[in-house]
């Protein structure tokens, strides 16, 4: 193991040792819950935003945060952080047979494993684990703390594993144009429980559409919100060189004011696109 890694490991000993730092010495997996989140999503923001150094940073921070778990679980005599890496290695090298097992191929007729072989594999494996902790459903290893947008996927490629989905695009569409149609007659009837149902199915049929077409549902959205947040930047930097803020404008003008943004990025995207294609070339 890396020599960096054990000095990281005795910076946590000392933060939480004696005449440690009085913050982290109080600090408990509840108060941590909101920090380990965060610094995910920080690793996931700067991936998008295609940064080595912020990754960097972000990824030992998120480390970091595993390696505070592992110490509070130390000091109530229930693991430490060698546990944990020999846990990981176990599963991983458990899961992975057609890797690390006697039987490289994983496939069938002896070919070698596809992605879609070795899928089905380690769902195979994981519900043989479910089973010996006694788990009753495909379903249950899908965390309940997730996002309700990530969490919804993830439930929907479970039962899809067993066989519970579509064979084709068309009923997926039909579906989604069912759900918007009772949004609608739910919203004509005002009953604001009957409005939050359907449109919850909306969102979970959307959801479906998106694992459908092999897209990430989280991650399109989250590339929306960005696009929203860089155009609404670009109409408070024009509103600034007018000198009246956005709050002064008619909808019409903050509307001319969004297809520029739009526009401007459209052009913006362009000319990245020929720098693509000159550095491919």
């Amino acid at each position: 193991m890396s020599k960096r890694f054990y000095e990281l490991v005795a910076v946590m000993d000392k933060l939480r040792g004696e005449n440690g730092c009085p913050w982290d010495l109080e600090q408990t997996r509840e108060s941590l819950k909101p920090f380990l989140l965060e610094e995910a999503y920080e690793v996931l923001e700067a991936i998008d935003e295609e940064d080595p150094e912020t990754l960097k940073e972000e990824l030992g921070d998120l480390l970091f945060q595993i390696l505070f778990h592992s110490r509070i679980a130390g000091e109530r005599s229930e693991f430490g952080i060698e546990d944990v890496l020999s846990s990981a290695i176990d599963k991983m090298t458990r899961r992975h047979p057609h890797v690390f097992g006697p039987d490289r191929s994983a496939g069938r007729k002896g070919r070698r494993a596809t992605a879609k072989d070795v899928l089905a594999r380690w769902e195979a494996l994981k519900q043989n684990e479910k089973r010996n902790r006694k788990r009753k459903s495909v379903l249950d290893g899908v965390p309940k703390p997730l996002p309700a947008l990530m969490r919804a996927y993830q439930l929907q490629t479970r039962a899809s594993r067993v066989g519970f989905d579509w064979r084709e695009l068309r009923p997926v569409w039909n579906k989604v144009r069912e759900e918007l149609k009772e949004l609608e007659q739910a919203v004509e009837g005002g009953r604001l429980r009957s409005i939050r149902h359907e449109l919850g199915d909306l969102f979970f049929a959307l959801v479906n559409m998106a694992r459908f077409l092999k897209l990430d549902p989280e991650e399109a959205l989250r590339k929306t919100n960005r696009r929203f947040v860089d155009r609404f930047h670009f109409m408070e930097q024009r509103a600034e060189k007018t000198r009246r803020p956005l709050s002064e404008m008619t909808l019409a003008e903050m509307d001319r004011l969004w297809e520029e943004a739009k526009s401007a990025e459209k052009r913006s995207g362009k000319k990245a696109g020929r720098k693509t294609m000159i550095r491919e070339r």
